[in-house]
C-alpha cells in the first residue's frame, strides 16, 4: 500500500471513532436528562417557587409537573456565577431563575436551552461595555438589567429577576424576556422568529408579528395607551421577547389588542395563561 492509501485509511478510522464517540456521548446525555426529568422534585424548591414566582401558584398541576422536570435538568446542566458586588448565589436564587426560564420549555420541543452554559447574575443593574453585533455594527455600552448572548450566556440582575415575577400582571419579567431571546437566537438569528424548524406550524408568524410590531410602534409614536411595553418597538427581536412577557403576565389584554399574536404564542408555547 502506498502512503496516500494508508493516510486515507487512518482518516476514515479517525472519523469513525469521532462519530461513534459523538453518538455515545449524545445517547448518554439523553439518558441522564431522562433520569433527571423523571426524578423527584425537591419540596424546598416548590416552596421557593411558591414564594418567589407567584404565577407558579396559578398553574395547573400538569403544567407544574412538566416545569419541575425541566428545572431538574436546568439546575444540573447550567452553571450559575455571581458577578460584581454579589458575593455568592444561593439555591433559592438559582431555583427562582430556573423556574421562570423553564416555563418557556414545557412545550417539550425546545430542548433545554442547549446552547446555553452559563447564567451570570449581578446584584442589581450593571455596566456593560460596547460590543460588536452580528451585523457588524457596534452596540452601545451602558447600564443594563440583562442580556442574552447566542454563544452560551445569559446575564441577569438578581434584583430585577426577583421583582419581575413579584408583580405578576404588569407585563414585565426580566428572566422570561432574556430567555425568550435565547429561543429566538437558537437558530442563529435574533429576528423575532424563533425556531424556524416549526415554520409549517407557524406559516403566518412573520406576517402577524410584523403587522403587530408596526401597529405597536404607531401607537407608541402617537402617545396612545400600550399593552406591550414600549421597549418592544425597538426591533422585531425585542417585540417578540416583550410580547412573551405580556403573554404570561397580561394574557387577557394581549388577546384583546393583538389576538393573532396571542394565538401564535399560545400555539408556540403550548400554554394558555388565560385558563390559569
Amino acid at each position: 500500500m502506498d502512503n496516500a492509501y494508508i493516510i486515507l485509511i487512518i482518516i476514515v478510522v479517525l472519523i469513525t471513532v469521532v462519530v461513534i464517540y459523538a453518538i455515545n456521548r449524545s445517547s448518554s446525555k439523553d439518558e441522564i436528562r431522562k433520569k433527571l426529568m423523571e426524578s423527584e422534585f425537591p419540596e424546598n424548591w416548590k416552596e421557593v417557587l411558591k414564594e418567589d414566582f407567584p404565577l407558579y401558584n396559578k398553574m395547573p398541576e400538569q403544567i407544574r409537573d412538566k416545569l419541575h422536570s425541566y428545572i431538574n435538568v436546568f439546575m444540573e446542566e447550567k452553571s450559575f456565577e455571581a458577578c460584581g458586588s454579589l458575593d455568592e448565589l444561593t439555591e433559592e436564587m438559582c431555583v427562582t431563575i430556573a423556574g421562570q426560564a423553564c416555563l418557556l420549555l414545557v412545550n417539550g420541543r425546545c430542548g433545554v436551552y442547549d446552547k446555553l452554559t452559563t447564567i451570570l447574575v449581578y446584584e442589581d443593574m450593571y455596566s456593560a461595555g460596547a460590543q460588536q453585533n452580528q451585523d457588524g455594527t457596534v452596540g452601545k455600552g451602558g447600564t443594563r438589567l440583562g442580556e442574552s448572548w447566542e454563544k452560551g450566556t445569559v446575564i441577569l440582575s438578581w434584583k430585577h429577576s426577583l421583582r419581575g415575577p413579584a408583580i405578576a400582571n404588569d407585563g414585565q419579567n426580566l428572566v422570561i424576556h432574556e430567555f425568550a431571546h435565547q429561543l429566538d437566537q437558537w437558530d442563529g438569528v435574533a429576528d423575532g422568529a424563533p425556531l424556524r424548524a416549526f415554520v409549517n406550524e407557524h406559516k403566518d408568524w412573520s406576517k402577524n408579528f410584523q403587522e403587530a410590531f408596526e401597529k405597536h410602534a404607531k401607537r407608541l409614536k402617537a402617545g396612545r395607551k400600550l399593552v406591550i411595553d414600549s421597549y418592544g418597538a425597538t426591533n422585531p427581536a425585542e417585540f417578540f421577547a416583550v410580547s412573551t412577557e405580556t403573554f404570561f403576565e397580561k394574557p387577557k389584554k394581549l388577546l384583546n389588542r393583538y389576538p393573532a399574536i396571542y394565538k401564535e404564542l399560545k400555539s408556540f408555547y403550548m400554554l394558555d395563561p388565560l385558563e390559569w
